[in-house]
């Protein structure tokens, strides 16, 4: 194995492959990547055995073929922390490969390619295209309400549910809930569904930025996986996508409607939680016809309130909302204004972009 590749090719192919590597595992072979150099191209490859990804370079100028395992981390840094523009020899000498670049030579351990555990034969997978950027939006207006450590593990996913010519995300971690939907490029038959666990929804959301066309999306039984013009990831999906129906958390039926300005009200109230506390930081929004007065306390007897005109076509309420909740809702509602359909001061709220009717949120109040 033997090949020169630019500083900035190599830190491209091998920048996707760090966030699936483990830090520290059980299996040490979790930390490598997997370099596979063929007559026309080069490969990476990185696994957490429950999603994979695989980038390739084909700009490098390959003198042998081989492959090898190696850290990751060890041949980002070497190659990071060389001069930009540089040009760098990577070769395979007995056990180590070799990085050289100007008057710098470094050596790292490899282990054998044949212990690294590359997934298997992914069974048949139902396909489609999707822009790129859009999907990437609809990560990002959905990706913050997935939960971490829930026992209830489809909550610690993102839903992905796509039918005919749409594809719908929805992510929920019990106390508030994000879904939007958007067109695919063709028709897929039937319904399918699956649910995406945290760590790859957030990889995919990575790999997708400064893509602008479109990429290929595959969604079966038992994986996703996403393919870009140089990358290919895969990730296993939790299990129970049949058995969730997120719809049942969406609130139905007439309620009074509060409009507001998104970013005035998401300004308020960075302003007047700063006086928030407790066990959990929250606000009340007390509502009238043409105005609503945002207050918060803490154990200190510190308190503050901002009011700010708005309109409202029911009876005066008043209602709580955890800080974060709402600030992280209120962030990503890309319209000047938004509603909130209030149905009591004890029930959910459903909330809506004045602009995309496709976006939805949820949101529980706080019983402060």
């Amino acid at each position: 194995m033997k090949f020169t590749v630019s500083k900035t090719e190599i830190i491209k192919a091998l920048s996707p492959t760090l966030g699936v590597v483990e830090k520290r595992h059980a299996m040490p072979m979790l930390t490598n990547i997997l370099l596979v150099v063929e007559d026309n191209n080069i490969s990476f490859t990185a696994t957490d055995l429950e999603s994979q990804v695989r980038t390739t370079c084909s700009s490098a100028k390959i003198e042998t073929t081989g492959k090898t395992a190696t850290s990751a981390r060890k041949l980002s840094d070497l190659c990071r922390l060389l001069p930009d523009g540089s040009d760098i020899l990577i070769y395979l000498d007995g056990s180590k490969l070799f990085i050289e670049s100007g008057s710098g030579k470094f050596s790292i351990a490899t282990q054998s390619s044949e212990d690294f555990p590359v997934f298997g034969e992914i069974g048949e997978n139902s396909e489609f295209k999707i822009l790129a950027p859009a999907l990437r939006d609809m990560i990002r207006k959905t990706s913050f309400s997935m939960d971490s450590q829930n026992w209830r593990k489809h909550l610690n996913g993102m839903y992905v549910g796509v039918e005919s010519k749409s594809i719908t995300l929805t992510a929920s971690d019990g106390h508030r809930l994000a879904t939007c939907s958007n067109e695919i490029v063709g028709d897929v038959p039937g319904y399918l569904s699956g649910i995406i666990p945290r760590k790859a929804v957030n990889e995919i959301g990575k790999l997708l930025n400064d893509l602008s066309g479109e990429i290929m999306f595959s969604l079966g039984s038992n994986t996703v996986s996403v393919e870009t013009p140089n990358t290919t990831f895969v990730s296993k999906l939790i299990d129970g996508s049949d058995k969730v129906n997120y719809q049942r958390a969406v609130p139905v039926g007439d309620a009074p409607e509060l409009k507001v300005n998104t970013r005035e009200l998401s300004d308020i109230i960075s302003r007047v939680s700063v006086l928030s506390g407790g066990g959990v930081k929250g606000i009340k929004l007390n509502i009238g016809s043409d105005s609503v007065l945002v207050s918060s306390n803490n154990p200190e007897q510190e308190a503050g309130e901002e009011s700010f005109r708005s309109d409202f076509n029911g009876d005066d309420i008043e209602i709580a909302f955890s800080v974060n909740y709402i600030q992280e809702m209120l962030s990503n509602i890309d319209s000047e204004h938004c509603i909130f359909n209030i149905y009591g001061s004890d029930k959910s709220c459903l909330v809506t972009s004045t602009s995309d009717s496709e976006l939805k949120y949820v949101i529980a109040p706080l019983l402060l």
